[in-house]
């Protein structure tokens, strides 16, 4: 087969399409940025070109398939259409490839890369696994057994989904723009977890999680003694946590993962409890749990001379709280700054009060200009970072060019949070402390 994907770099379609090639179909896409996106990587890898333009030719059999990020009208789009080429839902299309595996969907308003990666983690030390996973990671050959995929609620994606094995982190207001309240949200999420044909690992400390309706098994995990497994004896250290987990009031194990949290842990301990599920040895779930790194873009840390650097794709309110209390715990003596790209208006108008609550724990606050590749900003006149700043004592808006109001903060523990592409800020920071002065640093 051969498919065409529109809007190639984002996470979600660029991972889509490495599963497409390497389950041996002929695959190209577009892309309107044309700078460089960590998630082209896998894409390069496997030499699948990326178009900028209209010029290129597309045979009539192929399959076609697009981001939402694109509008109707979009240019490429109109011409696909124009060709009268098939096209098929993003989502659709990969409801129909996760089928020929036994799947495991990986749900949640927060924590579905994390989870997902200590499952593939896991599986591929027990033999391999196949993976679809939201940060640009994809993989997959007709020899695994297992599917690993990150199942998005964004515009009720994951509703195209029949996983034999399904893990709900949790459920929060987000995407706002899609749903009409958290009713609607959780409803969504009550639909995918009765599509799942044998168990639903999901995080009973959580309300909304605990309000579904379940129709299939479901096995409740958490801090709180009313889950079926609990975790017992936390310990947050600055080398990562450890706990205990038990099963049914019995020990199941003492683990250790090489993370910082309490969110952190419950990703993990949702992952055992699948792996457990699938009768993976427990001897090899610790060892492959010590050993884990991280998804990209997540509490990914970086040092140049004194300052250390964390880029992390945290952009809702819940997510920037967990990262930071998670950089106290392994800084506890830095000064924490944060730099802060919003990604929606929207979002940005539903959750602005918590984003003040949240950012203003830290020591000192920068954000950018919303920048945003799926919604208008004449759509929603007035909305800008400012709202943010002007609540926040000392907060600035910071770019590329004014990377320099970070020099006061150069012994600090600098976060930039956001769903968007921040490379280009990291390397502007790194470039002018690459030009201080030694004694400077």
């Amino acid at each position: 087969m051969k498919y065409y994907c529109i809007g190639i770099k984002g996470t979600g379609m660029s991972t889509l399409a490495q599963i497409l090639y390497d389950l041996g179909n002929d695959v190209s896409g577009y892309d309107d940025a044309q700078e460089y996106k960590f998630t082209q990587k896998g894409l390069e890898e496997r030499h699948i070109p990326i178009y900028y333009d209209q010029n290129h030719q597309i045979d009539p059999d192929t399959v076609v398939t697009y981001s939402r990020a694109f509008s109707e009208d979009h240019k490429e789009i109109k011409r696909v259409k124009e060709l009268g080429l098939k096209i098929v839902k993003y989502n659709e299309l990969l409801g129909e490839v996760i089928s020929m595996f036994h799947s495991i969907g990986v749900s949640g308003t927060h924590g579905k890369t994390t989870t997902s990666s200590i499952i593939r983690h896991i599986l591929e030390s027990d033999g391999g696994c196949n993976y679809f996973i939201g940060a640009g990671d994809g993989y997959a050959t007709l020899d695994n057994k297992y599917f690993v995929v990150e199942s998005d609620e964004f515009n009720r994606h994951f509703t195209a989904y029949h996983p034999m094995y399904s893990v709900i982190t949790n459920i929060e207001e987000e995407h706002m723009e899609c749903y009409k309240d958290i009713d609607d949200i959780r409803n969504t999420f009550e639909i995918f977890a009765n599509q799942t044909s044998k168990l639903v690992v999901a995080n009973g400390d959580n309300q909304e999680v605990r309000k579904i309706n379940y129709t299939t098994n479901v096995l409740f995990f958490g801090f709180n003694f009313n889950n079926d497994c609990v975790i017992k004896n936390l310990k947050l250290l600055d080398t990562g946590c450890s706990f205990d987990l038990f099963v049914n009031e019995e020990l199941y194990g003492s683990f250790e993962i090489p993370l910082y949290g309490k969110h952190m842990v419950l990703d993990a301990v949702a992952a055992i409890l699948i792996c457990r599920e699938l009768e993976i040895p427990k001897e090899k779930i610790y060892e492959a749990l010590r050993t884990f790194k991280n998804a990209k873009r997540r509490f990914a840390v970086d040092k140049i001379a004194n300052t250390i650097i964390i880029d992390d794709y945290a952009h809702h309110p819940t997510e920037i709280e967990a990262t930071m209390n998670a950089v106290r715990q392994k800084y506890p003596d830095k000064r924490m700054v944060v730099v802060f790209k919003p990604n929606t208006y929207s979002r940005t108008v539903d959750f602005l009060d918590a984003f003040v609550n949240v950012l203003s724990k830290a020591d000192r606050v920068f954000l950018t200009e919303i920048d945003s590749n799926r919604e208008k900003q004449e759509d929603y006149p007035g909305v800008t970072s400012h709202l943010i700043i002007d609540k926040i004592e000392g907060a600035d808006i910071i770019s590329e060019e004014t990377i320099s109001k970070l020099g006061d903060e150069l012994d600090s523990v600098i976060c930039f949070f956001s769903c968007a592409y921040v490379d280009h800020l990291i390397d502007a920071l790194k470039k002018y402390i690459a030009g201080l002065p030694r004694e400077d640093l």
